[in-house]
């Protein structure tokens, strides 16, 4: 019984937490705008963030915002605390977002005389392909638990396990320290 009821839990709390989340988005978005605007209709604040987040990008491509978002940013880059913060979740999202290949070879490689899943990257620097050779690859492994951080290895594309689950599965299973198992779907 209560596994049962642990099993309930773990399904609710993760869908309970990201539905509390977007509806106070939503709903502190409905509610200013359904106070300053001179109409309102539901649905007005998803629109408007997503509109928010268009624009914001559209500013973000032009010189002038690049130099507003550059003095923000070296603003919060002399805030101990909120530099971490802020640095290792930019990075981290730049990282997933623009990207083209960083997550989607998933491969088991040495590791401290074990094997690691991580994530097969496009390339290796010039500047370390030079000392290393063309035989080597970089393999992004993420930590446990922490979303933020990882370890870059070179590996020979001798030693690389590929693995063919989605990418999705893999990071799941690696920042849960192994809870969450894979679905028996697998790549395509």
């Amino acid at each position: 019984m209560s596994k049962t009821f642990l099993n309930g839990l773990i399904v609710l709390i993760p869908l309970g937490i990201t539905f509390f989340v977007i509806l106070q988005i939503l709903n502190f978005t409905e509610g200013v705008l359904g106070k300053h605007l001179p109409f309102y209709f539901p649905g007005i604040g998803l629109i408007f963030v997503i509109l928010l987040i268009y624009f914001v990008g559209w500013l973000s491509s032009h010189w002038l915002t690049k130099h507003i978002i550059d003095f923000g940013e070296s603003l919060l880059n002399k805030i101990p605390v909120v530099k971490f913060i802020y640095n290792s979740v930019k990075q981290f999202s730049t990282a997933i977002f623009e990207s083209k290949g960083m997550f989607n070879n998933v491969v088991l490689v040495p590791f401290h005389q074990s094997l690691a899943m991580g994530f097969l990257m496009p390339d290796v620097p010039a500047v370390i392909k030079d000392k290393l050779g063309e035989d080597f690859v970089c393999v992004f492994v993420p930590w446990s638990l922490n979303i933020t951080s990882g370890t870059n290895i070179f590996v020979k594309k001798s030693e690389i396990i590929p693995i063919n689950i989605k990418s999705e599965d893999a990071l799941q299973f690696m920042l849960t320290a192994g809870n969450a198992q894979f679905k028996n779907e697998v790549k395509k």
